[in-house]
């Protein structure tokens, strides 16, 4: 199989990879693609892709997109292989509608999901690029939408503590790159408990942002799904969250 059609083929079942490219020095244009697990490729020396392949590894838990590194005179191009960013909403009342708007606004593959038909009609989301999921089993919809996980980001936001913990029990099996509960403290707390007792790992529970979204006073559905976005958001791009101009203040 050649490297483009290893990328192709990463790319359809959803995963993540580093294509390492030279673009200065000796074999300009070699390609190196390498996964978790496996490398595809070379960069026309044995020694070079000794060195190439620990740091594209680096780069792999890293949240850059592209990173230039200089190596033995030589620079080498690495760029990050991911499938498109991916929203799944549990919940379509009037928080999980407008945050579904939002994510396909912002460019994100978006999925709605509620168990109740008529909150899903097409006619409430007119000229949205949004899929639409009856779930007539809350987990097993929740775990065939969200797949692997892999570009993933998962915001419950159900309208019941049965519905939250259904949803939750699927989706830290399926570990997105962000969960996110609505709710307050006290009711978050409680969904967690339960998951715990449920033998879910403390690790994983850390993981679940809850309450979710970041703190801007928001009041009606639509700022609440703004504040749940901008955390979404800033989580994918390993951002802190916090003000631009906090700098100024201190």
């Amino acid at each position: 199989m050649t490297i483009s059609e290893k990328i192709a083929e990463l790319l359809e079942r959803g995963d993540v990879g580093v294509v390492v490219t030279v673009v200065r020095g000796p074999n300009v244009g070699a390609k190196l693609l390498v996964e978790e697990s496996t490398q595809t490729g070379s960069l026309g020396d044995v020694e070079l892709d000794s060195l190439a392949v620990p740091q594209a590894l680096e780069f792999f838990h890293a949240r850059d997109d592209t990173r230039l590194v200089s190596l033995k005179e030589i620079v080498l191009l690495f760029e990050r292989l991911q499938p498109a960013p991916r929203l799944v909403v549990c919940g379509a009342g009037h928080v999980g509608a407008s945050l579904a708007k939002l994510g396909a606004f912002l460019g994100y593959q978006t999925t709605l999901i509620d168990d109740r038909a008529e909150f899903l009609q097409r006619e409430r989301f007119a000229g949205e690029q949004i899929e639409l999921v009856v779930a007539s089993d809350w987990r097993a919809t929740v775990r065939d939408v969200i797949r692997n996980g892999r570009g993933v980001s998962v915001a419950v936001v159900t309208r019941g503590h049965s519905e939250d913990e259904q949803c939750m029990r699927a989706v830290v099996q399926s570990k997105p790159d962000y969960m996110g509960l609505i709710g307050s403290k006290r009711r978050t707390s409680i969904v967690i408990e339960r998951l715990r007792e449920a033998g879910v790992g403390d690790e994983e529970l850390r993981r679940i942002r809850a309450p979710i979204g970041l703190d801007i006073g928001a009041v009606s559905p639509e700022e609440v799904a703004l504040a749940i976005i901008a955390e979404i958001v800033a989580e994918r791009h390993g951002a802190g969250g916090g003000s631009l101009s906090a700098w100024r203040r201190k």
